[in-house]
């Protein structure tokens, strides 16, 4: 019920109502900054990492003030989650999508002033009738999601979200809260820009997630590499793969070796099979989906075990965003990276397609994504300082840091290999030149003359087991470059290199102990049957509603009923995610279970 008062209310009121609907008992990180000046009728940019609650920065107003909160989403599937979440939370929501039957009812229910959240796509919002319509009723708050689609240089621009300032301008006295997890210093001011929102606006909440475990491995074998992280981690996962083609041939091979639920999700499947997919994967609490970047945006599921790389993404941003889907409940969650030096070099093959005043722009972001991918030292911190922070030297919860790699200094060994690139034409791939530098003598060799070369033979020993690892780090560079018939080019500082004028060093990572840590990563650490106990109820109860089991509880809750035995209502309440509609729905049937141990 919307509170009609003369002054705002106060950030006290917005805690003891947060208790009441959604069973925190304290904001977390700048959640409360964001709200008060919510409250205070005041607009706000606020770029938050995944998983810090930004929706509630929206949601809980919308609970307390006049009006509704028009909640503007880039996809009907994310929409629907959130939809789900508050109306279980006891908040009168409805989306208004061309994928909703009601569409009258919402329209009446907004009319009458009966909701506290309305969600629609930019391309509505952007129309001139539903400006008209939303004049039916006071407006409290806009609630821009996803808010880097607002600018051309975030990483998923959508045309759609720079059509929005007209309908903001039309009430103009309306507060505007953008909101997002990943914007850099010029996408935070072209969001400002277009969004209206003054520059003392901004609440930058930070970019760190310490519950993600980050690690990047050179990719030999996907499937098996995959199907050891799975049997790693039992939970939920996302794979992002490069290819419709290799999408579906990932997820036909790992369901395969695993035995684990695993299915495709594309652009180029039937709609009806990817809402599926889709719908499947955000109800399991194992299974394992293979998609395209067209998946994830659209998913607010907590409980992503983890997120794993099959190629390298498009940026720095990219990556960000899509392993920032892993642990948004708060659990521990990995993000692993399986790269080649051929993706570097396709990446690098694509910026020629680009318009030419994109061009250098987006090879700094590629360059970036490669000082990430061939770093020596912290991930997290690389991470960190590209979106302005000043992190600590050593995380302690990434490959590099729990395992530091050995650096070595392959210069004289990058110096070989651009020489004998250049020396055989520029046209030959790495198979080729590898062959002539350790000094292989075959007829394509002898026949083109390359056994009489200076560079014929001069790598032995140890050093040849370099040449595979540094013509990697070269292409990720990009002072090799591929050529349109498969040879090696090249580019960028390799002249420098050739001269002496600029060193190349190299990360030889440390074996990886063998061995399955399925036990450390299970939701129930301490095999407490009741914990499983209160998680079979919860599949029930979920399965009965038709929503997916975190709707219900998360894992978190049920540990802390598991750990503390509540034997009252009002105990039971007292744990956090234990909201009071939460509690009238479910509390009996969750206490009975725990009577029973």
């Amino acid at each position: 019920m919307a509170t009609l008062t003369d002054t705002p209310p106060t950030l006290e009121a917005a805690a003891e109502r947060m208790r009441m609907l959604f069973g925190f008992s304290e904001f977390r990180g700048r959640q409360a900054d964001v709200i008060r000046r919510v409250l205070d009728g005041q607009s706000t940019l606020a770029v938050m990492p995944t998983g810090a609650g930004k929706s509630l920065t929206y949601q809980l107003p919308a609970a307390m003030l006049d009006g509704t909160c028009v909640v503007i989403s880039p996809l009907i599937a994310l929409m629907h989650d959130q939809l789900r979440a508050a109306r279980a939370n006891g908040i009168r929501a409805a989306t208004l999508t061309s994928a909703d039957a009601d569409w009258r009812e919402t329209m009446d229910a907004y009319r009458a002033g009966e909701l506290d959240l309305l969600y629609v796509a930019p391309e509505r919002a952007s129309q001139p009738q539903f400006c008209d319509f939303v004049t039916a009723a006071p407006i409290a708050l806009f609630a821009i999601d996803e808010a880097h689609c607002v600018s051309e240089w975030g990483h998923d621009f959508r045309p759609d979200y720079r059509q929005l300032l007209p309908l903001m301008e039309r009430f103009a006295e309306v507060p505007r809260l953008a909101l997002t997890a990943t914007a850099d210093k010029r996408t935070r001011a072209d969001i400002l820009a277009q969004l209206g929102i003054p520059k003392e606006g901004l609440v930058l909440a930070g970019f760190d997630r310490p519950n993600i475990t980050y690690a990047i491995r050179h990719r030999d074998n996907p499937v098996r590499q995959i199907a050891t992280l799975m049997a790693e981690q039992p939970g939920p996962g996302i794979v992002y793969a490069p290819t419709r083609k290799k999408v579906e041939d990932l997820a036909q091979k790992l369901a395969a070796a695993t035995g684990r639920p695993v299915l495709p999700y594309h652009a180029g499947l039937p709609p009806e099979e990817r809402a599926a997919n889709q719908a499947g994967f955000v109800a399991s609490e194992d299974m394992v989906i293979v998609a395209t970047i067209a998946f994830g945006m659209g998913i607010d599921k907590p409980d992503v075990r983890f997120v794993a790389h099959a190629g390298i993404p498009k940026s720095i941003e990219a990556y960000y965003q899509e392993t920032g889907r892993a642990g948004r409940d708060g659990d521990p969650a990995q993000a692993i990276m399986f790269w080649g030096a051929g993706d570097f070099a396709q990446a690098r093959q694509r910026l020629a397609e680009l318009p030419e005043d994109r061009r250098s722009d987006e090879r700094a972001r590629l360059d970036m994504l490669a000082g990430l991918v061939e770093t020596s030292g912290c991930r997290r911190a690389v991470l960190l300082r590209h979106f302005g922070e000043e992190p600590e030297e050593i995380c302690g919860n990434c490959d590099n840091c729990q395992s530091p790699p050995k650096v070595t200094d392959a210069t004289e060994t990058a110096r070989k290999l651009l020489s004998a690139a250049y020396r055989t034409g520029q046209s030959f791939g790495f198979g080729h030149l590898q062959k002539v530098l350790t000094g292989a003598r075959d007829a394509r060799i002898e026949q083109r003359g390359h056994d009489r070369l200076s560079v014929h033979g001069i790598v032995e020993g140890e050093e040849a087991g370099l040449l595979q690892p540094v013509s990697r780090a070269l292409q990720a560079r990009g002072a090799l470059v591929p050529t349109e018939h498969g040879g090696l080019a090249l580019g960028g500082d390799a002249p420098k290199i050739l001269k002496g004028e600029q060193s190349v060093e190299i990360v030889i990572p440390p074996k990886r102990a063998r061995g399955n840590r399925r036990a450390d990563r299970t939701p129930n650490p301490v095999g407490d049957p009741l914990f499983d106990a209160l998680r079979e109820l919860r599949r029930e109860l979920a399965a009965e509603a038709q929503v997916p089991p975190y709707v219900i509880f998360h894992d978190a809750t049920l540990r802390e009923m598991a750990s503390s035995r509540p034997s009252s209502l009002e105990e039971l309440g007292g744990i956090v995610g234990v909201g009071a509609k939460k509690l009238a729905a479910h509390g009996d049937a969750f206490l009975s279970v725990i009577r029973q141990y």
